[in-house]
């Protein structure tokens, strides 16, 4: 049962006039559909006031979701003539080694050859896990000491990807919290120093986003877009919650998508984002 059936199932529901539409309304909000999305739906919601029940509910609720989440993702971009690279970014916590080691996984499945960076030098553990995980899969991890400069460890990284002729560079970049500008500055910074390398790198800049993180996630997005230009979302833990309402507000505000979904915590629990599948799970 998806996470919005579940809350309704609490959630008298009469009709016409005896509808409590407050409670109604806090029962949308509840799950992270952002207050743009809730009005939107509780419009759609009064204008069938006489026939209302929870399927109606349910269906007004995929039918303004359907407005701003594609269909199917993009795939990836590959080339002949350079390594794709891909940041990862996002506060601490959220879940970016293990998504990292994810995709990495995902992509060499798909027969791609991938290099890891564990650009989050402020936290040795991180550096550890990353290493781990690329002995569990066969991939190489670039690394430094710890309290390195990410910059340079990245541009070393996508020269010796560069130089292998590798599909996939993945950078692990450290948590950061949105409101620090001298953390932002420093993700910047990173972008520049692999620029140099190649002008158009990188070429995803993905967000992984916590579904419990609630409202705040869209004040982050903002903030990554802001320094970074993000082009996706990886959105984790939702097997947890059942929630994935953030992925609808952000897309919503900045027009920035999930690219991939975690399903769980193993390796594998790693999907692309697709919009029927994600209904299903949040419907």
């Amino acid at each position: 049962m998806g996470f919005l059936t579940s809350l309704l199932g609490h959630f008298r529901i009469g009709t016409g006039e005896s509808v409590d539409w407050d409670q109604l309304e806090a029962t949308l909000f509840q799950a992270d559909l952002g207050s743009g999305t809730v009005a939107s739906i509780m419009r759609l919601l009064r204008e069938k006031k006489q026939n209302l029940d929870a399927d109606t509910i349910t269906q007004a609720t995929r039918q303004e979701i359907g407005h701003f989440l594609p269909e199917k993702t993009t795939p990836l971009v590959t080339t002949n003539t350079r390594p794709i690279v891909i940041f990862l970014v996002g506060v601490n916590g959220t879940g970016k080694t293990t998504s990292a080691a994810k995709l990495a996984y995902f992509l060499k499945n798909q027969g791609h050859s991938v290099l890891l960076a564990a650009a989050d030098t402020f936290r040795a553990a991180a550096i550890e896990q990353l290493s781990s995980w690329g002995q569990r899969l066969g991939v190489e991890v670039v690394k430094s000491q710890y309290g390195g400069d990410p910059a340079a460890l990245c541009h070393d990284a996508l020269a010796k990807a560069i130089r292998l002729q590798t599909d996939y560079l993945i950078c692990d970049t450290a948590g950061r919290l949105h409101t620090k500008s001298n953390l932002m500055e420093e993700l910047a910074k990173i972008k520049r120093t692999v620029r140099k390398l190649d002008p158009e790198a990188p070429h995803h800049v993905l967000l992984v986003v916590d579904t419990t993180t609630g409202s705040n996630a869209v004040v982050q997005a903002k903030e990554f877009h802001s320094a970074v230009t993000l082009t996706g979302l990886i959105i984790t833990k939702i097997d947890g919650s059942g929630k994935g309402g953030v992925a609808v507000s952000i897309a919503r505000e900045i027009g920035i998508t999930p690219l991939f979904l975690g399903t769980g915590e193993g390796i594998s629990d790693f999907e692309p984002f697709e919009r029927n599948r994600f209904l299903e799970r949040f419907l």
